[in-house]
């Protein structure tokens, strides 16, 4: 007997089917979760057994509309799972009863639910391997017609049956059905990924359903859409979801557009449309945009989007709304060109008032984003075209600039603030979105002023003065707004220093801080960030210092302003520096008074002291600044003496405040006397730059500072903020060429770096502040920082051996000390043969190796730069340090050379070749031995992947070494790479790697096996990201493809896997 053969009821079970329709009604009525979970696995066993198939067809019986669900659930269930059951005899006689089942319900008017779970059911059966239903929908429809099921060989011997005959004479469930089919089937077909020789199987049969999906929804399109919304509805969605396959839906599009004058289709027919029209316009005719053009155009839509204005954002004028835009996007460029078309000028018109509804942007205002986009690519183009043809460009350019003008004036609206109250009562994300939208408004000025020039600043700045004269607060807050998103590109040209001047000389700053007038907060911050956008105008005209001073230090004492303010001041200054040297004793006076005041903030401290600190380092005369940088220091030393108090009576967390401020302090000040930008450097004057720290004017300054470091660190040493601050201090004074404050001896970063181990926190940073001083004393390889060379060497392998030369203990520490230790290339190789060094240059040598051979991928990557420097080393080395560097090599190079080639040749993952290819390309190009070392590694047995013919390595090996080093190594390398970790043969050895884990079970599972799931997971995953990463991509390409494809973390152990699984598979 068939599996599907028709089996008398009174053969199975007798409680069989009353007994799964009590289930099925069960499973939807209230019950516990676990109730539930004990029905659904009763009910998947019947659906698997044998008797599956008669349980769906005695469930579709069912009075029940759940219990018919499941029943047509079952069989798309059937289908999928236990089609393999089947024989060739089955398929047939199984569509017979699908079809039956579908006619009969649709005909007893069945609801939609169960009507759409036969169909796809229906679809699954098309989509099975080896089955002959090309012509499935024309068999459908006439089974529909036929109220049964016809038999399908006899159908395609007629060759005047066609869907255009039989279609118009279904009725309206029949239709509805034969849509919901024709839907169901291109969405699943769409979820289904077909590779090599199914792709042309698979057109094939889309190509003989396509002609008829486009006769059905002929016929189903051409119905009025006023009498038969739902047919009109569905048929517009199953057009939009066929699109993709264009050539014959084409004629159907006009029908579509007709929908559109139907207000009960109206909304997804603007939805399906503008859908297709965004990434398709080529889809579209002439003809059809201009049906397009005149909907848009007409009373309806303009009374829709009316509504829009009035701040009523409905489904229907927000879906003609978006067919609006995505008209507007396809057609810029003959919008932007023809403005002089009667047809034009009204589209212009609608697309310009989508800026202008009423409501917030992003918050109210759902069209205003989209709207400016539109904009935003209009204005693009113009300004791309501005590079083409000028004759023809001059005839159409300048009235295209106006509507960008008239953009730039409904955004000005749009960016208003609301009221702090409104502000107050929104929540982050439409905070976020209205910021958002400020953003964007911001991108489209700056594209602007390449398009309009200073005309459009010009405007803004009168704007600005007579929102002031008017006290119209927030509208001089947007107006400013604007102004600073223009500062951004032409701030440093004084093309609009006239209009500058008028607004600086207004009583914008005085007016600011007047309290009788109670202008918004957000309002005084944006002047501040006016200050600041247009800081080299103010350079310029120091004329305005005065009045933008004043206001900015009586907002300090604001909270509300007092960072902002502390920004504007810092920036200023910083500029301005030279212009305020006579003041820097007001400024001094000023600081104390804000001392003085309750709950001034750490970062306005930090911002305002370093802002003092720019105007002195501009003093001419060093003694003066000396003078006055010691009362400076007589401020933060407060702090530091506050810290070590607190920390005294056990405040740890007030002293964890002042002492952070305190050193924040310093390296703002530390910042603030580096040589300004654009001062000339002495390139050739070497001894002025070793003995920069030797400076007895500023001896005793340093003395204080080092202080303050030294007993903050000490005080608060298991803090992170604090070892971090300590070490930007440090590094404040690494690039000076001249004597300063803060141009430390090398003896203060060694003493620090010393003093660390592994429990310092944010150890990463202090090793790489040593770096830093290596690298800033590098160009001239100074003898006088060899003992500081010498400390840090030590301490790298003392903290090796702590971590037990174990790189996974300390990721972060290890890949710091290899980076520190690579800047010793090739300058400081001498220090290597040190005394203190040189015996534990072995044991370092071999922890690279070994953090080159892991799988943490910060060590990966500093192994593998520091054996790229190493391999690069040739000549030009005294001879004791030759022979040491050979000798590395000749040691370790070989072992060094067998771990990269392993590597890549499949043991590493596709992101990480890239990484050990460099020192791969940097051992052809220079070592002498490289083609040994690669022969030796490439024919040794542990060789990753023995089933790698020997031509193909030969291959491989003669294109790495014929290269030399040349970029084309790493595309090589990858295609190397996926030769290796993908084999022709993966697919049997996936295989049979799955079918070797035993059959887990919740309670016996083994946690090897878990291991090997996790290991085969691993394998398909990869080769999904390989055979779908194009074959033929550029260099350029591969940072991009990296991150295209998820990833599996693969454990390194069995402990790690049954920690990741929670004790469960």
């Amino acid at each position: 007997m068939s599996a599907v053969q028709d089996v008398p009821y009174e053969s199975l079970d007798p409680d069989a089917f009353d007994r799964a329709e009590k289930l099925v009604q069960q499973l939807y009525s209230p019950g516990s979760p676990h109730q539930k979970s004990e029905i659904q696995e009763d009910l998947q066993r019947l659906q698997r057994s044998r008797q599956g198939w008669q349980l769906a067809d005695g469930l579709l019986k069912s009075e029940d509309e759940r219990v018919r669900f499941f029943g047509a659930l079952t069989f798309t269930i059937k289908i999928h799972v236990d089609w393999e059951s089947l024989g060739d005899e089955d398929t047939e006689p199984l569509l017979h009863r699908l079809l039956h089942w579908l006619t009969l319900r649709v005909n007893a008017h069945e609801t939609p639910l169960v009507t759409r779970k036969l169909c796809t059911s229906l679809v699954a059966y098309f989509l099975r391997p080896k089955v002959a239903w090309d012509r499935c929908l024309l068999h459908l429809v006439c089974c529909l017609n036929a109220g049964d099921a016809v038999n399908y060989q006899q159908l395609l011997s007629s060759p005047d049956k066609d869907v255009t005959q039989v279609a118009p004479h279904l009725g309206r469930n029949q239709l509805l059905a034969s849509i919901w089919f024709a839907a169901s089937l291109i969405e699943e077909i769409s979820k289904t990924k077909y590779t090599g020789s199914d792709t042309h199987k698979y057109h094939e049969r889309i190509v003989l359903v396509l002609e008829d999906v486009a006769a059905l929804l002929q016929t189903s399109l051409q119905l009025q859409g006023k009498s038969e919304p739902a047919i009109a509805e569905e048929s517009v969605k199953c057009f939009q979801a066929w699109v993709t396959e264009l050539a014959p839906l084409r004629k159907l599009t006009p029908y579509s557009l007709q929908l559109l004058w139907h207000k009960e289709v109206s909304e997804v027919t603007a939805d399906c449309l503008g859908d297709i029209l965004n990434p398709f316009s080529a889809f579209f005719t002439p003809q059809d945009l201009d049906m397009l053009v005149h909907f848009l155009v007409s009373e309806q839509a303009r009374d829709q989007l009316s509504l829009l204005l009035e701040g009523i954002f409905d489904p229907e004028p927000m879906a003609i709304a978006r067919l609006l835009l995505a008209y507007g996007d396809a057609s810029i460029q003959d919008l932007a060109k023809n403005l002089n078309n009667p047809k034009v000028q009204p589209v212009m018109r609608e697309l310009m008032q989508l800026l202008q509804c009423e409501g917030y942007a992003g918050v109210a205002d759902e069209i205003c984003t989209p709207a400016l986009e539109f904009w935003q690519s209009y204005t693009e183009f113009l300004i791309d075209s501005l590079y083409g043809d000028e004759a023809k460009v001059a005839q159409w350019i300048d009235d295209a600039k106006q509507y960008v003008v008239q953009a730039i004036a409904s955004c000005w609206v749009k960016v208003r603030l609301p009221p702090e109250e409104t502000w107050a009562g929104w929540n982050q994300d439409e905070k976020g979105d209205f910021k958002a939208f400020r953003a964007d408004v911001k991108d489209l000025l700056q594209s602007s002023y390449t398009l309009l020039g200073t005309s459009v600043f010009d405007r803004l700045a009168q704007l600005a003065l007579e929102a002031l004269q008017n006290h119209a607060w927030l509208h001089l807050e947007a107006t400013l707004f604007c102004l600073n998103a223009l500062g951004e590109t032409i701030s440093d040209e004084n093309v609009v220093d006239a209009s500058l001047s008028r607004l600086y000389s207004s009583v914008l700053f005085p007016r600011m801080m007047d309290a009788s007038l109670a202008i918004p907060s957000k309002t005084q911050q944006t002047a501040m960030t006016t200050i600041v956008s247009f800081a080299a105008f103010v350079e310029r005209h120091t004329e305005f210092l005065p009045s933008m001073l004043t206001f900015l230090f009586e907002s300090l004492e604001v909270p509300k302003l007092a960072q902002v303010a502390a920004k504007a001041i810092y920036s200023t200054c910083d500029t301005c520096r030279k212009s305020l040297v006579s003041e820097v004793g007001a400024f001094l006076r000023q600081y104390e008074a804000l001392l003085q005041w309750d709950g001034v903030e750490a970062m306005t401290k930090e911002r305002v002291i370093g802002a003092i600190a720019a105007i002195v380092q501009a003093i001419p005369s060093t003694e003066h600044q000396v003078m006055n940088f010691i009362k400076l220091l007589d401020y933060v030393e407060r702090d530091v003496e506050a810290c070590l108090e607190s920390a005294k009576v056990g405040l740890m967390e007030q002293s964890q405040e002042y002492g952070i401020c305190a050193l924040r302090c310093l390296v703002e000040m530390g910042k603030s006397m580096q040589e300004a930008d654009g001062a000339v450097i002495d390139l050739e004057n070497e001894a002025s730059t070793e003995d920069a720290h030797h400076s007895p004017a500023w001896a005793a300054s340093q003395e204080r500072i080092v202080h303050c470091l030294h007993a903050v660190s000490a005080s608060l040493s298991k803090d992170g903020e604090v070892i971090e601050a300590c070490c930007q201090l440090l590094r404040t004074g690494y690039k000076e060429s001249s004597p300063g404050p803060f141009v430390f001896s090398p003896k203060i970063t060694e003493s620090f770096v010393a003093n660390s181990n592994l429990q310092t926190p944010r150890l990463e940073n202090v090793l790489d502040t040593a770096g830093a001083m290596l690298t800033r004393h590098t160009r001239t390889a100074a003898k006088t920082i060899d003992t500081s060379l010498i400390t840090f060497l030590v301490h790298v392998f003392q903290l090796a051996a702590a971590m037990g030369y174990n790189p996974s203990t300390e990721p972060g520490v290890s890949a710091s000390c290899i980076d520190l230790v690579a800047k010793y290339i090739p300058h400081y190789l001498h220090i290597f043969l040190h005394p203190q060094c040189q015996h534990h240059i072995a044991n370092f040598i071999t922890f690279t190796i070994r953090c080159l051979a892991g799988y943490e991928i910060m060590p990966i990557r500093a192994s593998a730069f520091f054996w790229a420097l190493l391999f690069q080393q040739k000549y030009g080395f005294p001879p004791e340090v030759g022979a040491m560097v050979d000798s590395i090599l000749a040691q370790y190079g070989p072992h060094a050379t067998l771990i990269i080639v392993h590597k890549i040749s499949g043991q590493c993952a596709r992101s990480e070749v890239e990484t050990y290819v460099e020192p791969l390309k940097r051992l052809a190009f220079t070592q002498i031995r490289a083609k040994q070392w690669l022969e030796d590694a490439f024919y040794t047995d542990s060789f990753p992947n023995p089933k790698m013919a020997f031509n193909q390595k030969r291959l491989f090996l003669e294109k790495v070494i014929s290269l030399r080093g040349a970029k084309r190594t790493t595309r090589v390398a990858m295609d190397w790479w996926s030769e290796c970790r993908w084999p022709s043969n993966i697919a049997s050895t996936l295989e049979n790697v799955l079918t070797a884990i035993p059959a887990p079970t919740p309670s016996t599972l083994p946690r090897l096996n878990c291991l090997m799931i996790v290991r085969a997971l691993e394998l398909c995953v990869d080769f999904v990201r390989v055979e779908e990463a194009a074959a033929g991509e550029d260099e350029e390409d591969e940072e991009e493809d990296e991150g295209r494809y998820c990833c599996v973390m693969v454990p390194s152990d069995e402990e790690e896997v049954s920690q990741r699984m929670g004790g469960r598979c």
